[in-house]
C-alpha cells in the first residue's frame, strides 16, 4: 500500500500514520472546501455530495479533536457515495488550525480547552443552514460524529429538532461541568429531540464502561424527548478510535460493523 500523505493529517498524530489509511476518491461526487457566516467570523468546512441535482439527505459531520483533516474529508466522501450531502465545519477555527497544532496537549489546552458548546451548537446550525441551501432534504437531516464530535453529537442531539437521527462514535460521556462545558450527555439523556446511536469500545482507557452505564440508566430513565429510542452499542475488545483508520488504534471489523449500523440507524430513522 502507498505510504499516506502525511502533509494531509494532523500534526500531533504525526508520524504515526497507519499503513491502513483508506482513501475515497470523489468520482460521481461534488465536493470542496467552503465558507459559511458566523458570529466571529467565517466557518471553514468541507462538503461532499452526489453529482446529481438533489435534495439529498444531509448528514452533519463532526471532527474529531484533530479538526477536519484528511480522514474527516473521507469520511466526508464516504457518505457522500452513499447519496448524503455531508458537510464538516471546523469548529475550532476561531482558536487557530488544530491540524497544525504541534501535540495532543497543545490541543487539548488551546483548542479544547475553548470550545463553548452553545458556540459549537450555533456553528452546527449555520453548516445545517448551508446544506439545505445547496441541495439539503430538510426532512432528512441526521448527524455523526467521532472522539471530540461524538460528544457534540449528543449534545446536539438535545439541541436541534430538525434532527431525525444522530450516530456517536467514542464521544465523552460525562466530567467537569463548566461555563463553557455546562452539560454532558448523560445529562441531557431526558431531553434528545432525535434518537441517538452510541458506539463504544470496551477497551477505551478514555471513556470507561461505568460512564457508559450511566448514560444507558439515563437513557432508560426518559420521560421526556427521544432517550428511550437511543441506544448504546459497546464492542467488548475495541479501544478508543477504533474507527480511525488512520491510527494504530483502528479494528477493522468493528469499523466495519459500526458503519453498517450507522447506516441502518439514519434508514430506520428517516434519514436515508
Amino acid at each position: 500500500m502507498t505510504r499516506p500523505d502525511l502533509a494531509a493529517f494532523a500534526t500531533a498524530i504525526q508520524p504515526d500514520v497507519a499503513d491502513t489509511v483508506q482513501r475515497t476518491d470523489d468520482a460521481g461526487l461534488a465536493t470542496g472546501d467552503i465558507r459559511i457566516p458566523v458570529p466571529g467570523g467565517e466557518l471553514p468546512a468541507y462538503h461532499a455530495a452526489p453529482a446529481t441535482p438533489g435534495p439529498h439527505p444531509v448528514v452533519l459531520l463532526v471532527q474529531e479533536i484533530f479538526g477536519v483533516h484528511e480522514h474527516i474529508r473521507d469520511v466526508a466522501r464516504r457518505l457522500a457515495k452513499l447519496g448524503y450531502l455531508a458537510v464538516a465545519p471546523e469548529l475550532f477555527f476561531r482558536s487557530g488550525d488544530p491540524k497544525r497544532a504541534p501535540s495532543m496537549e497543545a490541543l487539548r489546552s488551546d483548542f479544547v480547552g475553548q470550545a463553548d458548546d452553545a458556540r459549537v451548537a450555533a456553528d452546527l446550525d449555520a453548516a445545517l443552514d448551508w446544506a439545505l441551501a445547496h441541495g439539503g432534504d430538510e426532512n432528512r437531516v441526521g448527524i455523526t460524529g467521532f472522539c471530540w464530535g461524538g460528544r457534540a453529537t449528543w449534545l446536539y442531539a438535545a439541541h436541534q429538532p430538525r434532527l431525525k437521527a444522530a450516530v456517536a462514535w467514542y464521544g465523552r460521556l460525562t466530567g467537569e461541568r463548566t461555563a463553557r462545558n455546562p452539560q454532558h450527555p448523560a445529562d441531557v439523556a431526558g431531553h434528545l429531540h432525535a434518537p441517538v446511536l452510541g458506539l463504544y469500545g470496551g477497551a477505551d482507557t478514555l471513556i470507561p464502561l461505568a460512564a457508559v452505564d450511566e448514560l444507558r440508566a439515563a437513557l432508560a430513565a426518559a420521560s421526556d424527548g427521544r432517550g428511550r429510542d437511543s441506544t448504546v452499542h459497546v464492542y467488548p475488545d475495541a479501544p478508543h478510535a477504533f474507527y480511525a483508520d488512520y491510527r494504530a488504534s483502528y479494528r477493522a471489523a468493528e469499523a466495519v460493523d459500526g458503519w453498517a449500523r450507522m447506516q441502518a440507524w439514519f434508514a430506520q430513522h428517516g434519514v436515508a
